[in-house]
């Protein structure tokens, strides 16, 4: 099989290289190349060659000694790239990390929340990003219409509901934060994760863990009555008691929309934003790998770490939480579950992984085109969801409004509309001011012109003639 990965210089990739590799180790037939999964070829491609050849030296570290380790290659030609591809891993990130952090900046400098994914700076991010993964979806459409597309790129809700208006169920998004949220609550409950059914519901970046069910009786109302075990994963300490009279356990990100003034005094005290400490770390880490291109690897892991450990730095220790657990700065998070959604595909081994796919009926409070984010049953037909049914109001009616500013954000980036910008900022929880709305927008445009030339509405594809 042959694997594309877009954004392929991204400090990421060697995790689904270093993941693939591992599969291929557990391979059936001992050797070949592509046992575990049946990759043969990897293919990069990324606009910043000399990005793309820093990551190709990590993964050609990684790959020394293996005679199973798939062929990489690069290119910076799209259509060359997902030419003949079985699956096609999306992660782009359109204007980079100095795009990011003018994304917070800017939000910031109005005293609104400035984050990558949550509020005006995902908002603005997905503006400049949509006209590019909706190229994506038209030229994968084009060479390689059998591929299945698993994006990555954020705002991962919203990027893969417009690229489904292209491709259908064939883009499945994925992220890794419900996967440590189960994670830290099976273990804070002290059960094995994989016998665990994770009740879980939302959309990307605002979901809840309603119930942990293990032998058919739901664990999770144990942790409303034990201090000891609320305080021991970071949920647990960043909503504290409140979690009790919730009855459910919210993903990390409901942080920024739950305790929105701590979130900001959180970053506008901090010395940098995160997009400017993975800036100022990533530029650090590719001038390196430049300077001692034989060490390209250890470079990574020492890099990588860093990273990782920073994670919700400032948020956390505003809530009160200290360090984060070990355990949850390890590997097997998005990467992991990329290939196993892929694994489930290719090779029909069915599985259950929570992800962001058309909703269809699963929660009956979003219409059946709206991408939400729940378990789904993964084999050769792609992505099913598991029916979710009533969720508790307070949560459907957030989900609503969200909804509604993703609809916004994609009217406003595919006919160039400044009123559904403006309708979209305006409208997200942590504005909800149209005068707010009308400065933060302005202040994008001012360092991003570009989005005044937004790309023309995209066609609906019709399936059943997948040729019009």
């Amino acid at each position: 099989m042959k694997l594309t990965i877009l954004g392929g210089g991204g400090f990421r990739v060697p995790l689904v290289y270093r993941a693939l590799l591992d599969r291929n180790r557990s391979g059936v037939d001992g050797g070949a190349a592509g046992a575990g999964l049946g990759v043969h070829e990897v293919v990069l491609h990324d606009i910043d060659e000399d990005r793309m050849a820093a990551i190709g030296r990590v993964l050609a570290q990684l790959a020394d000694g293996r005679p199973d380790a798939p062929r990489v290659r690069a290119t910076t030609d799209l259509a060359e790239a997902v030419r003949g591809a079985d699956f096609v891993f999306s992660a782009i990130r359109v204007g980079g990390l100095r795009g990011r952090t003018v994304d917070e900046r800017v939000a910031l400098a109005q005293g609104v929340l400035g984050q990558e994914t949550v509020g005006p700076g995902g908002i603005c991010y997905a503006l400049r990003t949509l006209p590019v993964a909706l190229q994506v979806a038209r030229t994968v459409l084009e060479q390689a219409p059998d591929a299945w597309v698993i994006n990555f790129t954020n705002p991962v809700g919203v990027v893969t509901e417009a690229m489904s208006r292209v491709l259908g169920d064939r883009v499945i998004g994925i992220c890794d934060s419900p996967l440590g949220l189960c994670r830290r609550v099976a273990r804070a409950l002290g059960v094995d994760p994989e016998l665990v059914w994770f009740d879980y519901f939302g959309l990307n970046h605002l979901g809840w863990l309603r119930g942990a069910h293990v032998g058919g009786r739901d664990r999770l109302p144990e942790l409303f009555t034990d201090p000891a075990a609320l305080a021991s994963f970071e949920e647990g300490e960043m909503f504290g008691p409140w979690l009790s009279s919730l009855g459910m356990v919210p993903n990390e990100y409901l942080y920024y929309f739950y305790r929105t003034t701590d979130a900001v005094n959180a970053i506008s005290t901090a010395p940098n934003t995160r997009g400017e400490f993975l800036l100022d770390q990533q530029s650090r880490f590719y001038r390196a790998v430049a300077e001692d291109p034989d060490n390209a690897l250890p470079l990574w892991i020492r890099y990588r770490q860093e990273r990782e450990v920073s994670y919700l730095r400032d948020e956390l220790a505003a809530a009160g939480v200290g360090e984060r657990n070990a355990a949850d700065v390890t590997g097997g998070g998005y990467e992991g579950v990329a290939l196993d959604l892929m694994a489930a595909i290719a090779h029909n081994e069915r599985s259950v992984h929570v992800l962001n796919v058309r909703n269809r009926s699963a929660l009956p409070d979003l219409d059946t085109e709206a991408v939400v984010e729940v378990p789904c049953l993964v084999g050769a037909n792609g992505a099913v969801p598991v029916a979710v049914g009533a969720v508790p109001e307070h949560a459907a009616g957030l989900m609503r409004t969200v909804k509604a500013v993703e609809r916004a954000t994609i009217e406003a980036a595919t006919t160039g509309s400044r009123d559904a910008a403006l309708r979209a900022i305006a409208l997200h929880p942590v504005v909800n001011s149209f005068q707010l709305a009308e400065r933060i927008l302005d202040g994008y445009l001012a360092h991003f012109p570009e989005l005044a030339l937004l790309a023309p509405q995209t066609p609906r594809v019709d399936f059943a003639n997948p040729a019009s």
